[in-house]
């Protein structure tokens, strides 16, 4: 891109046919909004978990074993709460709601699951049927329904699913879980499973799934975004026609960011929420200075085609630098193991390259035509004055950084480097995380009574969901368990002793019992059942050759038996064709995922069998590792791309390549103390704010490429203090009116229901401010150090400089 040649022809055409492109861009407008209607929303945990080899495993138990992941489509989870949920009458409401679940055809139940079931399959082990459990309870005494629930207190999982004052003496409980397995998702499932449970009475309710706080966040924050930007764009342009104009740029930019969306077929999912506010930002950004700057042409008496054609000649190129590095910056996500975190970084990508063209192409080209018709037609203009021109309050707080500059660069620069290094080290204490809270808004109770009292649709609804799961996680066991699906052919003799050793001297988080790890498995069922059947017994010791309780022979008929017993469990833990089965290991619930992590790691390694270890824990802490290697691969690639890039445009364009070296210097400031401040505030790296680097590099590159191209622009006509004193004004106003707009705009996401939402509000917000900060305060002093550097000692980069008249502000004797 050359100044005399493509960005010279657009400017032309822009002057010449500015009616005829902006009738191109509204039709490319019609076709982005067919896409509009194809456009489908993902929500949740799962879909960034999916693609895990941790989470294919527990899919696999889910498929083997019945067991489901929160948040799965194919599931229900029930939740029942009363004074005692393992007395005779809870029981048999458990069990009924069971059977008409099952009965339900449009349901398409293949299977239930709670304690109510091994209850009663303790009191008639031959029970093979809902109708058969049923009958079962109902004929028990209180007395024998006691003794049944503390023997089912010892089969797998029961203790689980039943809450933590659950009572072996007394056999009570005040809550329990259950779940309904469909065979394929239901359309309406939540609410079609809760009419079945309003015919069985008492307190029994579905769970539901995690909700899609986007629409209801975006109903929240839009609108107060909206205002605030309008009324700081006010500001920025003071005249009604800029104004309008730069609004429609920004929705048509938006237009054909989601509307790209629905034809290429890419499912909107909670982090391209931070698309919008990103599109935004920078178009808010590249529409004040192209306004800007085409009024400081005007403002020296230079016509409408002229002022434009400076206009476009100077930002079609900083646009493009910008767009560039912001592009690397964005597909650098594309390395990503999650498929969430890909989409952005190429929805983005594609989003940034529609606003250089839009407010590139579009806006100037609208600009001149209004222009003109303002020759013509009474059209109301209230104000051409540029932002930070000289004189204006403005304009003097903006030059502080150029007076810096003039009398210490050096010293100012020595401190701020100073102070970012303890920023870096500081910064290097932040975590990842990985959790079903990142996606959860707070319970209704916590919401700020205002929010409440707002009008609807902008009032935030109360989400049943997360009242219910927060009780689960008060009232039930902790998730202390670690998963271990194994696939071997577990007919085979050896295999149950291979199994028992794979727990044998167990890590430090693994509860012992004994030497081996407390576990439910094959092992534990064949143990547990020969004390409760004789005859059961004797068939172990027939085929037990150590005499270590464990057969270790004839192992297809041990299977049959406990198969055909309805109470052993084995079904829960033992595939039906006998090739996997799944040990559940306990862990301890206070260790750390990672620890949790590394040590079945270590298990599954140290297995004599195939064994893959699973579980939330697990899962959460691949997530994460995941996240931070996403977010230290995408900074390394965007830093040595964006600087590449940098130099190469800037050696190509200005004959002095140094300059993209100067222009990395806020950007590296800028990440810097961002990620210092996630955790100064508590802030982890997750599934949503790990591409927050990306954004803070492409907002910080749009914000210190406007002062440095202007600055070099400027060189070629005047010394390096009238050339910086005039880049600081002429870019400073216009960077000073879109941060205000940005902050204030996408400060409100804050208020967001997804607390994930909220957070990234946050980080852009700082992203933003640090951003401008660096390029009007630090980025001066680089750029009269870089002078020095370059144009009197001649120590330059890999290209050769230009050469460059002496500075007149500086004696030889400076030198």
């Amino acid at each position: 891109m050359e100044r005399d040649g493509l960005t010279a022809r657009v400017g032309q055409a822009v002057t010449d046919y500015p009616g005829r492109i902006a009738l191109a861009f509204l039709l490319l407008t019609g076709v982005f909004l067919l896409g509009l209607g194809s456009v489908e929303t993902e929500s949740g945990q799962q879909q960034f978990v999916e693609d895990l080899d941790s989470f294919e495993a527990f899919q696999d138990i889910q498929r083997e074993f019945g067991a489901s992941f929160p948040g799965s489509s194919t599931s229900t989870q029930l939740l029942q709460r009363e004074r005692n949920v393992l007395s005779k009458e809870s029981l048999l409401r458990m069990l009924r709601v069971h059977d008409r679940l099952l009965e339900r055809d449009g349901l398409r139940v293949t299977a239930t699951s709670s304690p109510a079931r091994t209850v009663a399959r303790q009191l008639d082990p031959e029970a093979a049927t809902i109708d058969a459990e049923i009958s079962a309870v109902e004929r028990a005494t209180p007395a024998e329904i006691d003794d049944a629930v503390r023997r089912a207190a010892e089969t797998p999982g029961f203790t689980s699913q039943v809450s933590e004052d659950f009572d072996r003496e007394t056999a009570s409980a005040r809550a329990m879980q259950g779940s309904v397995t469909h065979g394929r998702d239901v359309t309406d499932r939540e609410r079609r499973v809760g009419q079945v449970l309003a015919t069985v009475g008492g307190d029994i309710d579905t769970v539901g799934s995690a909700p899609d706080t986007i629409g209801s966040s975006l109903a929240l924050v839009l609108p107060a975004a909206f205002v605030l930007i309008v009324l700081f764009l006010v500001v920025a342009y003071r005249d009604l026609v800029d104004l309008v104009l730069g609004v429609l740029a920004i929705l048509i930019t938006l237009l054909w960011t989601f509307g790209f969306l629905g034809l290429a077929d890419i499912p909107f999912n909670p982090l391209l929420v931070a698309v919008p506010p990103l599109l935004i930002a920078v178009g808010i950004d590249f529409g004040i200075h192209a306004v800007n700057r085409y009024r400081e042409e005007r403002e020296r008496g230079e016509s409408i085609a002229d002022s434009m054609q400076v206009t476009t000649d100077q930002l079609l190129v900083a646009f493009f630098i910008v767009v560039g590095t912001t592009v690397i910056g964005f597909l650098s996500n594309l390395v990503s193991a999650l498929g969430p975190i890909r989409d952005f970084g190429f929805v983005a990508a594609a989003g940034i390259t529609f606003t250089f063209l839009i407010f590139g192409v579009f806006l100037t080209a609208v600009k001149v035509k209004i222009d003109r018709l303002r020759g013509r037609y009474p059209i109301p203009t209230f104000s051409e004055r540029p932002l930070g021109s000289e004189g204006s309050v403005l304009g003097r707080v903006l030059g502080g950084g150029v007076v810096i500059a003039r009398r210490a660069p050096l010293l100012f620069l020595l401190v701020v480097v100073v102070g970012s290094a303890g920023a870096g080290v500081y910064a290097t204490g932040v975590g990842t995380g990985f959790s079903a809270d990142d996606f959860l808004p707070p319970e209704y109770e916590e919401i700020p009574q205002w929010q409440k009292d707002l009008p609807a649709p902008f009032a935030p609804p109360e989400y049943d969901y997360v009242s219910k799961t927060n009780y689960i996680d008060d009232r039930f066991p902790s998730d202390g368990q670690v998963l271990l699906f194994v696939e071997a052919r577990m007919e085979r003799g050896s295999s149950l002793q291979r199994l028992r050793r794979t727990g044998k001297d167990p890590p430090e988080t693994f509860r012992r019992d004994g030497r081996y790890a407390e576990s439910q498995s094959l092992v534990t069922v064949v143990r547990s059942y020969q004390r409760r059947d004789p005859e059961f017994a004797t068939l172990v010791a027939r085929n037990d050759r150590d005499g270590d309780g464990i057969p270790d022979q004839n192992l297809d008929e041990v299977y049959d038996y406990l198969e055909s017993a309805p109470g052993s469990g084995v079904g829960e833990i033992l595939a039906e064709d006998r090739r996997s089965t799944l040990v559940t290991y306990s862990v301890d619930p206070d260790a750390t995922n990672r620890e949790v992590t590394a040590d079945a790691e270590a298990v599954a390694a140290e297995s004599p069998l195939d064994a893959t270890p699973t579980g939330n824990a697990v899962i959460f802490e691949e997530a994460s590792t995941l996240i931070l290697d996403t977010v230290v691969t995408s900074l390394l690639i965007t830093l040595v791309g964006a600087s590449m890039f940098l130099v190469a445009m800037y050696g190509i364009i200005e004959g002095r390549p140094s300059l993209g070296v100067a222009n990395v210097v806020p950007i590296a400031l800028t990440v810097t103390f961002v990620v210092a401040s996630m955790r100064y505030f508590g802030i982890d790296f997750n599934a949503i704010n790990g591409v927050i680097l990306s954004l803070t590099i492409g907002l910080g590159i749009d914000y210190s490429v406007h002062v440095t191209h202007r600055f070099a622009d400027e060189l070629q006509r005047t010394d390096v203090e009238t050339a910086l004193d005039r880049a600081v004004r002429g870019t400073g106003g216009a960077l000073a009116g879109s941060m205000l707009t940005t902050v204030s705009g996408i400060g409100v996401l804050v208020l967001a229901l997804n607390p994930a939402i909220g957070v990234f509000g946050l980080l852009t917000a700082l992203s933003v401010i640090f951003a401008f900060v660096a390029s009007i305060v630090v980025l001066p002093s680089v750029l009269v150090v870089w002078d020095r550097v370059v144009n009197r000692s001649r120590i330059a980069g890999w290209f050769p400089e230009t050469p460059e008249r002496p500075d007149p502000a500086v004696t030889p004797e400076d030198g």
